[in-house]
């Protein structure tokens, strides 16, 4: 039987959902908390240990949630999942994607190179440097928004004006995105790309104040995946190198939407309750038909040789 990990902090509607759609597809899935796992090179033969796997490896792992903590604390779970990408495990999404994500100035730098359409950002550890951009958007009548290099469900962000806000609770770090007006009540769009195709999308309409996250109270409406979406949302998930993503775009003057975040550990509970698909059934169907197929298949080709 396939067995796989699904790598949680904790345990609810998302893993639950993931389980029973395991399960239907024949598959032995276990909830495994990053923080448990350890490298030991006295565990043979690996030197990995994965609770509730004895002295072997899953047949893949599925990255449903990483628990925040100290750096070296983070370092070593992100090490984990390196770890048992280099053993040969497909990780969905693997560590060094989700790296990308997390961290929104990496996000921001594969955007502009790829040349998906996002807003103006600057990142730095200047305060000098960041006065200095929100004095010369105030002067184009711009605003920007400050968000930690590190966060999600909208929280943290602040629209300073022109003065800067200590960076103290940022960390020392000025991550700076141009603000985009999305009107009253404001909206934006997520979109759910899995296995390189856009599948689902909601908006989020109004929530706090020009704050459009479900977890700030917006609320979630059907969205049309129009091909303009799909093609800006599929191109934002391949830039940053993610088997799956939620990818939050926003309306703006110009002919087409702007990526503000690319989610690599996207929840999908507010996108659930407005499509008829089944969210968790649609992963587990990519990780195992595509994702663990192609590993599969790569390792029958090494062990037999070069393809003829």
């Amino acid at each position: 039987m396939t067995r796989v990990a699904i790598m949680t902090d904790e345990t609810g509607w998302h893993t639950g959902r993931l389980k029973k759609a395991f399960r239907a597809r024949g598959v032995d899935a276990r909830c495994v908390d990053l923080a448990q796992c350890r490298i030991d090179t006295t565990w043979k033969p690996h030197g990995l240990a994965i609770p509730g796997f004895g002295h072997t490896l899953p047949d893949a792992v599925f990255v449903r949630g990483i628990a925040g903590g100290t750096f070296e604390q983070v370092t070593l779970r992100l090490g984990i999942l390196h770890a048992l990408r280099e053993s040969g495990i497909p990780v969905y999404n693997d560590a060094r994607a989700i790296e990308r994500s997390v961290d929104k100035s990496m996000t921001s730098f594969l955007l502009n190179r790829y040349g998906v359409p996002t807003p103006a950002t600057w990142a730095c550890e200047s305060a000098a440097f960041a006065r200095r951009v929100l004095m010369r958007e105030a002067a184009a009548k711009r605003e920007v928004v400050v968000k930690p290099l590190f966060g999600s469900q909208g929280k943290g962000l602040e629209k300073p004006g022109v003065a800067l806000p200590t960076l103290k609770p940022f960390n020392e770090v000025a991550y700076l995105q141009r603000y985009i007006d999305a009107g009253s009540p404001g909206f934006d769009w997520r979109v759910l790309v899995i296995g390189g195709r856009a599948v689902a999308a909601m908006k989020r309409v109004g929530g706090d104040g020009w704050i459009h996250n479900f977890a700030r109270g917006a609320r979630c409406e059907p969205a049309e995946i129009t091909p303009t979406l799909a093609d800006i949302a599929v191109r934002a998930t391949h830039a940053l190198g993610l088997d799956y993503a939620g990818v939050d775009l926003i309306p703006s003057d110009h002919a087409r939407p702007l990526v503000l975040e690319v989610n690599g550990v996207a929840a999908w509970r507010g996108l659930q309750s407005v499509t008829p698909m089944d969210i968790a059934t649609l992963l587990v169907n990519d990780l195992l038909d595509r994702t663990l197929a192609a590993s599969a298949q790569a390792l029958s080709v090494v062990g037999n040789g070069p393809a003829r």
